[in-house]
């Protein structure tokens, strides 16, 4: 295992109770900071802090709502001293169907959790970073927001945007210490996969060339290193987490 250094930072991990969340949130324990986990899922999140460790916190609250989360920022920086790295891991996949069948209720959804949740996490936090001097920002998107998923129409448009939103902070936060970049991760077998169909999941391994999902603790390496001082000239970037599967 790579040694990263986050000694004496604070993280902040949005849906860190579980899949790739929780895995960038036991790396970053491991590199040594202490790690926020905002979850919408309160009992989860605080099983998940618990078995994590003393370092570990949860914060519940709703991404979608911004009095929510920017209450839930000044509290947390109030409690574990600062901020300075986010991980905008919550979103939900939502159902399978072509656009001209999709629920307008579950579009509504997907993007009020995957963009505009990211919209309100980063508007929350980023004003403590430009504070400290400092930042990491790290927002996860998809390769379904390059490509465009056939049956996740919403999914893939609110990836794209966060890839959009992302390249625009990185733009805005240049002239400080301060990086926004984002990852565009295959699908990775974890609870999101219960939201959809069996074919929509033979369709995204088919089209991954080394033939597997990724595996959780892949994309917390990768994610964990954006976080770190080393990277200290990549941002309003995007990087490739996606076997192979990306074409740009």
């Amino acid at each position: 295992m790579n040694v990263y250094d986050l000694n004496g930072q604070v993280a902040v991990i949005t849906g860190g109770a579980q899949g790739i969340g929780r895995a960038v949130a036991e790396r970053m324990l491991a590199s040594g900071a202490k790690v926020a986990i905002w979850d919408r899922d309160a009992a989860l999140a605080e099983r998940t802090a618990a078995a994590l460790g003393p370092d570990a916190f949860a914060y519940a609250l709703d991404v979608r709502d911004l009095a929510q989360v920017t209450a839930t920022a000044n509290r947390t920086a109030s409690e574990l001293g600062r901020i300075d790295v986010l991980v905008a891991s919550a979103g939900i996949a939502g159902p399978n169907h072509k656009i001209t069948d999709y629920p307008a209720e579950d579009w509504q959804a997907i993007i009020d959790i995957n963009l505009t949740g990211i919209f309100n996490t980063c508007k929350a936090i980023l004003p403590h970073m430009v504070n400290g001097g400092y930042g990491r920002v790290v927002n996860i998107a998809s390769v379904a927001g390059k490509e465009g998923n056939p049956g996740a129409g919403p999914y893939s448009a609110s990836k794209a945007g966060v890839i959009a939103l992302t390249k625009s902070l990185g733009k805005e936060h240049a002239g400080q210490d301060i990086a926004v970049n984002c990852v565009t991760p295959a699908a990775a077998r974890t609870a999101i996969f219960d939201q959809m169909s069996q074919e929509h999941i033979d369709f995204m391994l088919s089209k991954i060339p080394r033939a597997r999902f990724l595996e959780t603790d892949e994309a917390a390496e990768m994610i964990t290193w954006l976080c770190t001082k080393a990277n200290s000239f990549a941002t309003g970037a995007v990087f490739d987490l996606s076997g192979g599967r990306a074409t740009y």
